[in-house]
């Protein structure tokens, strides 16, 4: 008897060519991008909030944003599992539009802005009781998203 085999990885497939096509609708990191959205980062302390015109363009602080607290409802602390989820896992992909911030990037926001995420932190309990139809009291408190 032969065993299940998948088919060749040279083979093309007719995947979805939209990462939205891959996130569900009720998929929590739909809430994350939404929330981070509405957040004035200027106002919490985050610095760049407003790009600066010379030099090369960084990362949007929102987008680092998203992707420390994605890492922080996942449980990955490591700026170095943070990068490599940005290249394999779809849900990241979609919450922050296939950027792919290098370690060193990652742990910088986290170095650079200790008040900014104390703040934040502050916020999203306020927020939490506002949002609480959508089940994001308790996705926010417990960071796992909430039983439907």
């Amino acid at each position: 008897m032969a065993y299940i085999a998948g088919p060749d990885r040279s083979q093309a497939v007719l995947l979805p060519e939209v990462l939205d096509d891959y996130v569900r609708p009720d998929n929590p990191v739909r809430f994350l991008d939404a929330f981070v959205a509405q957040l004035e980062l200027g106002a919490l302390g985050f610095q760049r909030a407003v790009p600066a015109a010379p030099g090369r363009p960084g990362y949007d602080p929102g987008d680092l944003l998203r992707l420390y607290l994605y890492g922080y409802l996942h449980r990955i602390r490591s700026s170095r599992r943070l990068e490599q989820e940005t290249h394999r896992n779809v849900e990241l992909m979609w919450l922050l539009r296939r950027l792919t911030p290098d370690c060193k990037t990652i742990a910088d926001f986290r170095r650079d802005h200790p008040e900014a995420l104390q703040r934040w932190a502050g916020r999203s309990c306020c927020c939490a009781g506002s949002w609480s139809c959508l089940g994001a009291s308790c996705w926010l408190s417990t960071g796992a998203s909430s039983a439907r």
